[in-house]
């Protein structure tokens, strides 16, 4: 039975491209998912049953101190982990989708020579691709620019791997199992760990698109600023609770659901987010994360923008009021609302998992 090696983590858009693919592979082998158990991975992971490794390598500092050195000699250990990891359970092949979080492992499979396959979700490649890059068995990449960013021969387009649902679940059905009625539904969110510029907007906003729009609204905070956007949204319109139109979580686990059953979206800009939001045919708002590694969120949101499939709005400049103006623009403009979902769902790379799987069996 073929064993793989399956690491990437600390935010959502590392974390599900690799379970897609674990999920993928599980049939045809033995999973090891090596992540940090700090990190939203260790619960999706343990959820999902697949044995997990942990390492506790964290992100690198932005300055030059002594977090700077404990981060190199933290990083130095958990390759050793990852080393240790190999020479007891020997993987025939590796899969990781960048950031630090696979580094550790990614870097022990070049000293010890396993076979890997890489794959990054950004406009621009963050650090470990491009570093790593070099040494592996084959490269895939959701956008054709980020070719310029990475020294592989073996380099190709697949785009993110999505999960099953986004190509089976319907709309009546995603909004059936999130207790939704039939009609006109926007997703408000700021990525797994939520976005404060995106929940302050927001806030002032769900009396109105609710009572004079009718429309559903499902928003994540994010697990850590829940109890303050609670607190807003209580003082701003004490009834929401009853408002069936309104539904507001910390994090929902089935985001599959959430996406298909959203006609409008608003969201951060991050390269799995766009894929999902893409297959579900949606027309999005994006207010890219202004401090995301290399500026690759807006690069992001420029790539879409450029494709007339997303609206793009700098998170300085995100209110109230610029909020529910633009969402009001796409609910009072039926074309333009088609029109967006129509060229992101253009978009939409449905076999990119396939296509990655077979790099992946391709370099055992």
């Amino acid at each position: 039975m073929t064993r793989y090696f399956i690491t990437g983590g600390g935010t959502g858009g590392h974390i599900y491209p690799a379970i897609a693919v674990a999920d993928f592979l599980k049939d045809s082998g033995e999973i090891f998912y090596v992540g940090n158990p700090r990190n939203l991975e260790f619960d999706i992971v343990k959820q999902k049953g697949y044995k997990f490794l942990p390492v506790r390598v964290q992100g690198l500092p932005r300055k030059v101190d002594f977090d700077l050195i404990k981060w190199f000699f933290l990083l130095v250990i958990s390759v050793i982990h990852g080393i240790y990891y190999i020479l007891k359970y020997k993987p025939d092949v590796i899969f990781g989708t960048g950031g630090y979080v696979s580094a550790p492992v990614l870097i022990a499979a070049v000293v010890l020579k396993i076979p890997f396959v890489m794959h990054d979700c950004d406009a621009q490649p963050g650090l470990v691709t491009r570093k790593l890059s070099p040494y592996a068995s084959a490269v895939s990449l959701a956008f054709e620019c980020a070719q310029n960013y990475v020294n592989n021969e073996n380099c190709f387009i697949t785009g993110n791997p999505l999960r099953e649902g986004f190509k089976t679940l319907s709309k009546a059905t995603a909004r059936k199992n999130l207790g939704l009625e039939n009609k006109l539904t926007l997703c408000i969110m700021g990525g797994s760990q939520g976005a404060k510029s995106i929940n302050s907007a927001s806030v002032g906003i769900l009396k109105t698109l609710s009572q004079k729009y009718d429309m559903q609204i499902i928003l994540q905070t994010g697990k850590k600023k829940f109890n303050m956007f609670e607190e807003h949204l209580a003082a701003s319109y004490p009834e929401y609770n009853t408002d069936k139109n309104i539904l507001v979580k910390p994090y929902f686990d089935d985001m599959v659901s959430v996406l298909k059953a959203s006609d409008i979206a608003v969201s951060r800009a991050g390269s799995l987010s766009i894929s999902e939001l893409c297959a579900s045919a949606i027309a999005s708002v994006f207010v890219p994360y202004p401090h995301a590694a290399a500026d690759h969120q807006r690069k992001n949101a420029r790539f879409m923008a450029e494709k007339n499939a997303g609206i793009y709005i700098e998170d300085d400049k995100i209110t109230s009021k610029i909020l529910l103006n633009t969402i009001v623009e796409l609910v009072e403009n039926p074309q333009l609302l088609k029109t967006l979902q129509n060229n992101a769902f253009k978009l939409a790379k449905f076999n990119s998992t396939f296509d990655i799987v077979k790099l992946i069996n391709e370099s055992l």
